[in-house]
């Protein structure tokens, strides 16, 4: 099981240099990807992108790139470009403002005078991308399977925790219904002793067979133990589960809401709220499992 969040660099050798690339990891339902390239290699973003996606599965990923040293040749100065401009600012000068300084350094910052060298091998450099996408991806991994694990602990030992309030539950309801059965029996006793009518024995059979199907919570927790099986099942398999196992967390917070609306009794509900706080903090976790 991996989690979705993390950090990891790679790096791969380019000409005299090196690119470095660095991922991080957020959750998120979808896949989205977020490329960010030095302008000397902005040529070959979508490319990166288009990699990564192929590479990665769901999750926000902002990839940074960065050269260091000489990875790139130096850029080229368009001689014939830089002297058009500074001829045409010559005449801009002197016709708004005769005699003013126009250093030559202005030429540097005008666009498209330096240019990227043509010498640059677009497939080299994309070969060196892809090495250090594979490298960072790897050492992501490492980091989200760690991580993975410290979830996995955390949530087995929730699903612990909500199975013993299950069980809890079972057995107070169990309770509850005995308690219910004994209260109407003397309420009515004391009701019909009153009018001097004698008890109708079957049709107060009738109404407690009603009032233990009301609150007879019996399925929805054979229902919720099936769904925790399932749920430590999932916590075992070696590929992405986020979404199967916040499936299962909603269909368990389901039938908690259901056994919740059939507790008429303090301590029953207490539990049940303690139940539903649990599979709330499971359901937080679980938007962390990739």
């Amino acid at each position: 099981m991996l989690s979705m969040t993390g950090f990891a660099t790679g790096q791969a050798p380019l000409g005299a240099g090196r690119v470095t690339l660095e991922i991080r990891a957020l959750n998120h339902r979808f896949l989205d990807v977020r490329v960010r390239l030095p302008n000397e290699l902005s040529e070959h973003s979508f490319f990166l992108e288009q990699l990564a996606r192929a590479t990665l599965a769901r999750g926000r990923y902002d990839i940074g790139v960065r050269l260091e040293g000489p990875a790139l040749p130096p850029p080229e100065f368009d001689l014939e470009r830089a002297r058009s401009a500074y001829q045409a600012l010559t005449r801009l000068r002197d016709e708004l403002a005769p005699g003013a300084d126009l250093p030559i350094t202005t030429v540097a910052a005008l666009p498209d005078v330096m240019n990227a060298s043509s010498s640059a091998d677009a497939e080299v450099v994309r070969e060196s991308l892809r090495a250090a996408l594979q490298s960072a991806c790897t050492n992501l991994e490492k980091m989200r399977r760690a991580e993975g694990l410290a979830l996995r602990r955390e949530l087995l030992g929730r699903v612990a925790k909500a199975r013993r309030l299950c069980e809890q539950t079972a057995e107070r309801s169990g309770e509850v219904l005995q308690l219910h059965r004994t209260r109407l029996r003397e309420r009515l006793a004391r009701l019909l002793d009153d009018v001097g009518v004698p008890l109708d024995k079957g049709r107060l059979e009738t109404e407690l067979a009603l009032m233990a199907e009301r609150s007879d919570v019996t399925e929805e927790l054979v229902r919720m133990r099936s769904h925790f099986d399932q749920l430590e099942q999932l916590l075992d398999v070696d590929a992405p589960v986020g979404r199967r196992l916040d499936f299962l967390l909603q269909e368990i917070g389901r039938e908690a809401n259901t056994t919740g609306a059939k507790s008429q009794d303090a301590p029953l509900a207490h539990l049940v709220v303690n139940l539903k706080a649990e599979i709330e903090r499971m359901r937080e976790q679980v938007q962390n499992v990739q």
